[in-house]
């Protein structure tokens, strides 16, 4: 058996919906949701979403990206397209130490670390236990700068700025 760092343990489950109180701290509406899940209600104010093969298509406007953590270095390529796409607000697990979150916070324009550890809901409306670690949302243009300092404003959590 090969150990894995702990930013690599695989969850169970890979579809987790953001509790509406995370969002509504934003202050703003999404234009177009990156990460949506197939045949589900979304708690996202936004215009459009996207259920599958989400890398492979335009993303439009400002966009909230929850993208799935399941697999193995499964961020790098949606933290790549986000930081590319440059407009939106995106929501990752905070391991600071991992590989994937070294390469790409540097290109954040902010990020909010989260006070209290989320609560993420499952598919089927219950609420999950306490997650083994808490959650970062990055930002990416103008809008997305100010969706987090309200976001703060309203006490969700610390800003950082990348250096």
């Amino acid at each position: 058996m090969v150990a894995r760092p702990h930013w690599e343990a695989i969850g169970k489950c890979d579809e987790w919906d953001t509790p509406s109180y995370v969002i509504q701290a934003f202050g703003d509406t999404f234009d177009m949701d990156v990460a949506h899940p197939a045949n589900r209600p979304t708690s996202v104010p936004c215009k459009n979403w996207i259920s599958e093969l989400s890398l492979l298509k335009p993303w439009r406007g400002f966009i909230w990206c929850n993208p799935p953590f399941g697999q193995r270095n499964g961020l790098d390529p949606w933290l790549t397209r986000f930081i590319d796409h440059g407009n939106g607000i995106a929501l990752t697990p905070d391991r600071t130490s991992a590989p994937w979150f070294q390469r790409h916070a540097p290109h954040a324009d902010l990020l909010l670390f989260v006070r209290k550890k989320i609560q993420f809901t499952r598919p089927d409306g219950t609420v999950g236990k306490q997650p083994n670690c808490g959650t970062c949302l990055w930002a990416k243009g103008e809008r997305g700068v100010r969706a987090l300092v309200h976001a703060r404003d309203c006490g969700l959590g610390m800003l950082v700025t990348p250096s």
